[in-house]
């Protein structure tokens, strides 16, 4: 699967964000959905969500999706 990488520009107040979201197998047979987020052009923070199945890790990406396109972020 693709990552989606995710932009909060706003240069009238300073804030240059991304989130970075991708599903990937783990060594133990989950799937984990990975997060990452952070400001553009820095090292962010990483977050690794596992889920049993593939399915769920990817309702899960897009429901982190659709909050963060609430929030202003644009692909």
């Amino acid at each position: 699967m693709t990552a989606i990488v995710l932009y909060q520009v706003d240069a009238s107040k300073h804030m240059y964000r991304y989130c970075r979201l991708d599903v990937q197998p783990d060594l133990f047979g989950q799937w984990c959905l990975m997060r990452e987020w952070g400001r553009i052009g820095n090292t962010g923070q990483t977050r690794a969500v596992p889920f049993p199945t593939q399915d769920e890790a990817i309702a899960a990406l897009n429901k982190q999706r659709r909050a963060k396109e609430r929030r202003r972020y644009s692909s």
